[in-house]
């Protein structure tokens, strides 16, 4: 064995394993596969300027957008597992160069999560705004609010405040919209509908995404 895979065992055994895994999680590095895809990616087959930009976490990477909007010009840069914070920082890369005239953002579930504040969530939404309005002053941002799911019931007040504290900021940006979509996804009985989820109780199934299309369709440009 390595002498890797002996500090390894020893960590594992002493129980502070947990603490290199946190530290894998944190690296911003981790990203950089998923990034350089997307950029093989746009050397390949350029998408249009001035479109629809869709960033964020999982919930973004797994929209199909080509079935949701067939009549938009829509590019997909959702990677799984990103927090807001990874978004703003990778916003040059991902979205900037496309030029869109609407950026779609789902982030800050996952930071909730991660026990980051709703404080923190709001910070990292103006720092990516102010990236953004630095290149593109009348790009519209349209925030989809953090959902409510089964899974992360515990944390809601988190997402509430979250969502709240984004809207407010959003209060002194003309080009920018809100998009509600904690109401819909609550039942009668005040919690997450689960038909609108798939087994993990976090991702969305095909009704959940119906929502979110149409919701967010009125917000986008067509070629």
């Amino acid at each position: 064995m390595s002498r890797r895979g002996w500090l390894w065992l020893v960590v594992w055994c002493s129980g502070v394993a947990p603490v290199f895994a946190q530290t894998a999680a944190n690296d911003p590095n981790r990203w950089e596969p998923a990034l350089q895809a997307f950029e093989k990616q746009d050397a390949e087959s350029p998408f249009a300027k001035g479109q629809n930009v869709f960033v964020g976490s999982s919930s973004v990477r797994l929209w199909k957008l080509d079935e949701a909007f067939p009549e938009h010009q829509c590019l997909n840069r959702g990677f799984g597992g990103s927090q807001l914070a990874d978004v703003t920082r990778y916003a040059e890369r991902l979205v900037l160069p496309h030029q869109p005239q609407v950026i779609v953002l789902y982030a800050g579930d996952n930071d909730l999560a991660a026990k980051r504040t709703p404080e923190q969530v709001r910070d990292d939404y103006v720092t990516f705004v102010g990236k953004v309005r630095a290149k593109l002053p009348d790009a519209k941002i349209v925030w989809v609010a953090i959902k409510p799911s089964p899974k992360r019931w515990a944390i809601k007040d988190a997402g509430l405040a979250a969502n709240a504290l984004v809207r407010t900021v959003q209060e002194t940006d003309p080009h920018s919209v809100y998009v509600d979509i904690w109401t819909p996804f609550l039942g009668d009985n005040g919690e997450p509908r689960k038909e609108l989820f798939v087994k993990d109780g976090l991702h969305l199934s095909p009704a959940g995404y119906e929502i979110w299309n149409r919701l967010v369709r009125p917000h986008l440009v067509k070629p």
